[in-house]
Formats: C-alpha cells, structure tokens, sequence
C-alpha cells in the first residue's frame, strides 16, 4: 500500500470503458488535462471535465492514479465518468477537444418514470431499488440486503426521473445512492457525523499532505438566543421562556445586544405535560436550534478519503483543533501532485 504521508512518482492514465463488462478496454494517450469533481449534494453525485487532443465520442472514461515508491508501481482509481458535450478550440497549431462528463447515475436522470409508474405495498424497497437500477443503468449495481418494505403503494410523481423515483424510494428504508471509484452504483446507509469514526486525520506536522491555506465558514444567521413554548389543551395552559445569556456563546443575548426569538405554539410532546416537562422542552429546543453547521474548504495531496467520509482536522495554526467533519465535496486534479480540494463539514452546538 502506498505511504500517502511520504514522497512518491505520480503519472496518470486514462482507459476508456466497456459498457457491457465494465472493464478498460483501451488506453487514451490524447489526453492534456482532467479534473473530477465528486459532489454529495449533486443529483448524480459528481461530473469531470477532460480536454484531449482528438474527439472520443460518448464513451465511458475511468482515470487512474499511478503511484511509483520504494520500487513499487500502484493503481488507484479515481473515477468513472461517461463524456458528454463536446466542444472544440484551435490555437493555430494545436486543437483541443473539451469535454464534460458525468457519472453513471446520468443514465438514470435521463428518462422520467411511466405515467402512473408504482410499486406494490409490502414490497422489499431495497430489492426494488436494484432490480431498477440494474435494468436501467449500465454500470454494475451492488445489492444490498434490508427487510424495510413499504407501507403503502409506492407512486411515481409525474415529473420523477428514475433516478428521482429509485433516491425517494430507498430514503424510505433511510439509505442513499452512492458510487466508488471504478463507477459501480452503490447503496448506503444514511449516517450521522457523530456516530462516524474519522478514518484520516489531517494536521499540520512535518509529514502533512495539508496545503496552509484553510476557509472556515459559520452562518449564525437567525439561530434563536430565545425560545418561548406556549402550551395548551383547553384545561391547562402553560408558558416557559428560556434565554441564552451565556458570555461564552457568541449567539447569546449579551454579545449579540438584542433578542432572536423562536416561540413554539405546537409543542410535541405526548399525553398531559406537566409544566417542568414544558421548561425542559424549551431548554432542549434552545439546545437543538443552537447548533450551526460550519463549513472547512482545504487542500491537501491525494489520499484515500472520498465523499461522505468522517476525518479530523488538527490544524493549530489555523485554530482548528479535534475537528470531526465529514467530507461533502472534492475537485481532484489531475497533474503531478495530485491536489484535492475538500469541503467538509461540522456541527457546533453554541449553547450548553
């Protein structure tokens, strides 16, 4: 395995891949640059774009890493991607095609469900979810086991694309689409950050892959430093009023000089309350809105982490020490060197 911390030869290799068997089947030499760009918020999850010499048509294109150390060659996948939209530029010597590109789950997006589409109540909503997908797309699709079945007729809406309809149905058994390097469809379990291992720590010691320029972003815009809980079943009527006037907690009343207010006229709480059960659900609820989610843009050198997966950020420099975040985008770059640019993020709770 490859000492991502230690010195390396990298080069980089393109293979254009056979739709019917998934394998390379020939190697690219034209190409001159390539940047993937993997995205969980994305529709599809990620896109590329690759400029080449000459015109590849609609194909699908896996980029590969090369590693060279101690004597040992590696390859590491970095991702598959089906070319699309080509367009063309000449400098008087040289033409250059420019290509965007897609992942596999573009197939999917391209066709909207039959009017009227439906699943049966009772079916295995993740056996349904892989019969779809594998009859629909190209790449190979991993199956996964869960008894979860639906509750009620499952039904297509009529702006649904299959791959709309197929993320609505497994959100049902509390799963998401996902893919790995090679581009195979995969299904995986929704997960918190917290209950999350990191599985690579970036820091700033002798041996970082971390570039030093680090962006962190916190919107405390409208998180309440005031929640009112107004309760009433026609015989009680109970009221609770909790503030954050913590000197430590930068959304509290004494350091931003004014109130933001949350009232809650609808509380969900089971059976008759009592009103210190009404004064904890407002302690709790100031607790809950007090969160914010931050955002960490970095970069560093290539390393086995990808999208959806929890690191810790140990950046004393910049003030960033024990971060556990999770990683919800990355640009890689295809030259020497290999940067990755990274956005993850973290939640801070701002009071108690």
């Amino acid at each position: 395995m490859a000492d991502w911390l230690s010195s390396m030869q990298q080069t980089f290799e393109y293979y254009i891949v056979d739709p019917k068997t998934w394998r390379d089947s020939k190697r690219i030499d034209s190409v001159v640059s390539c940047m993937i760009n993997r995205d969980s918020k994305a529709e599809t999850l990620g896109s590329a774009t690759i400029d080449t010499t000459e015109p590849l048509g609609e194909c699908y294109v896996r980029a590969y890493l090369i590693t060279i150390q101690n004597g040992i060659t590696e390859k590491h996948p970095l991702g598959t991607v089906l070319i699309q939209t080509p367009s063309y530029s000449f400098d008087g010597k040289v033409t250059t095609v420019s290509m965007d590109a897609y992942t596999p789950l573009l197939e999917l997006k391209e066709n909207p469900t039959p009017i009227g589409y439906f699943l049966s109540k009772d079916m295995n909503i993740m056996d349904m979810a892989y019969q779809i997908v594998q009859d629909r797309a190209r790449a190979p699709v991993v199956k996964t086991t869960c008894a979860d079945t639906l509750h009620n007729d499952f039904v297509a809406n009529t702006d649904d694309t299959w791959l709309t309809f197929v993320s609505d149905l497994i959100a049902n058994a509390k799963y998401i689409f996902d893919l790995d390097e090679m581009g195979r469809i995969l299904f995986s379990p929704k997960q918190d950050t917290a209950s999350l291992q990191p599985i690579w720590t970036f820091d700033d010691s002798n041996s970082s892959i971390l570039y030093p320029d680090v962006t962190v972003t916190q919107d405390l815009y409208g998180i309440p430093n005031v929640v009112e809980v107004v309760y009433s079943n026609g015989k009680d009527y109970y009221f609770a009023r909790v503030v954050n006037d913590d000197s430590n907690s930068p959304t509290s009343t004494v350091n931003r000089g004014r109130e933001i207010l949350y009232r809650d006229t609808d509380p969900a709480l089971a059976g008759n309350p009592t009103e210190s059960q009404i004064k904890e659900y407002a302690v709790n609820l100031l607790s809950q809105l007090s969160s914010v989610e931050s955002s960490i843009s970095f970069s560093h050198g290539y390393c086995p982490v990808r999208t959806g997966d929890c690191v810790r950020i140990n950046y004393g420099r910049a003030g960033l020490k024990g971060i556990k975040a999770r990683i919800v985008s990355q640009s890689i770059k295809c030259t020497p060197g290999c940067q990755v640019t990274s956005k993850a993020t973290y939640t801070t709770k701002l009071w108690r």
